[in-house]
């Protein structure tokens, strides 16, 4: 293990939860793979779904990367609903924490599943009768308790996306996510998306009752997606031209929630944004849309990376050792590790404070 990286990890770390207003958790990167296969779950390892290596973790951590997401299945790490985790699993995302540390890279881990469960390839809804809520409580407690010797965990994202819930209520799974972690665990922070697919457009229509989930540690993090496309799902599949959209447009999007935010004191990461490299324009939008969040202290996660995407027009995953287009731009918005070192700052390798009340 590269012993000076971890512990610059842990300083930097532990220095923000006394700093927590004066700075921003850098800009990272979702490195996809192992929610990947979901027809046949849970599938078979290195067959179905892969779990990041250290190499891809490297490339991204000397790109500046400082912290990764990392999206799992639920049908994976607990195979039966209120069972014990899968210690395969498990050893293999400890392995990706541990890649990680040595990187000097913080981790946010992303239980991919849109507020549902797989049974025998039937997919039903957290707080029904196959789902309960409990179920959802049981296994982040359980997640919670099997890393707690983990430093380098940024933050723990108990759901991606939830979606459609029906008669379901999100609110109600989420503050019994919160629960059962803060049983095992009362620093860590907790990252809450919203009903919508947690489309940042539309925060305010569908989770503005979340600014009343309940954290007893306060260390709560809302997360919202943000796509600059006309149907804000990130398909892109019109044109710029016939998305009718313009060089402010990511800034549009993601007024709103950045706004919320400000009115109700909470802090905020966009987990989830991207753009295709299929036309050039979008690489100013995503600029505008990234100096927006960055003045307004605010971070988030660019989707997405991994060598299983191939031909995603999103990916930024480099191909044959070379940068994709979009890189050019999101580089100028990472910190490299490395200046830790250099400027004698824990607070300068980024992994700090989102957005808490900011000012506009």
């Amino acid at each position: 293990m590269n012993k000076i990286l971890f512990i610059i990890a842990i300083i930097a770390f532990s220095f923000i939860k006394v700093t927590a207003q004066s700075y921003t958790l850098p800009f990272g990167v979702s490195l996809c793979g192992a929610e990947f296969g979901t027809d046949n779950l849970p599938g078979v390892y290195n067959t179905n779904y892969i779990y990041p290596d250290k190499n891809e973790i490297e490339y991204f951590a000397k790109k500046g990367v400082s912290v990764m997401q990392l999206p799992i299945r639920w049908e994976r790490i607990q195979k039966r609903l209120g069972g014990p985790l899968d210690q395969a699993e498990l050893a293999h995302i400890t392995r990706f924490l541990n890649d990680c540390a040595n990187a000097g890279v913080m981790v946010v881990l992303n239980m991919h599943n849109f507020a549902r469960y797989k049974i025998n390839n039937v997919e039903y809804i957290i707080g029904s009768n196959e789902v309960p809520v409990s179920a959802f409580k049981d296994v982040w407690t359980k997640i919670a308790a099997s890393l707690t010797n983990f430093q380098n965990i940024y933050a723990l994202d108990i759901m991606n996306e939830p979606h459609d819930m029906g008669k379901f209520s999100w609110f109600y799974a989420a503050q019994e996510a919160i629960n059962g972690i803060r049983e095992v665990n009362s620093n860590i922070y907790i990252m809450i998306e919203g009903e919508s697919y947690s489309n940042a457009a539309n925060w305010t229509r569908f989770n503005d009752a979340l600014k009343g989930l309940v954290d007893p540690a306060d260390n709560i993090i809302y997360n919202a997606h943000c796509y600059f496309d006309n149907d804000f799902s990130g398909k892109y599949a019109k044109s710029y031209d016939e998305s009718r959209v313009n060089e402010q447009t990511g800034v549009e999007y993601v007024k709103p929630f950045v706004n919320w935010l400000k009115a109700n004191g909470k802090k905020g990461f966009v987990g989830e944004f991207g753009i295709p490299k299929n036309d050039k324009r979008w690489l100013t939008v995503l600029d505008n849309f990234l100096n927006y969040l960055t003045a307004n202290h605010i971070s988030g996660s660019y989707w997405a990376a991994g060598p299983w995407w191939k031909s995603y027009p999103l990916s930024l995953h480099p191909v044959a050792g070379n940068d994709q287009p979009q890189m050019a731009v999101y580089a100028k918005y990472l910190q490299n590790a490395a200046s830790v070192a250099t400027n004698n700052s824990p607070a300068n390798y980024g992994i700090s404070s989102p957005l808490s009340g900011a000012t506009r």
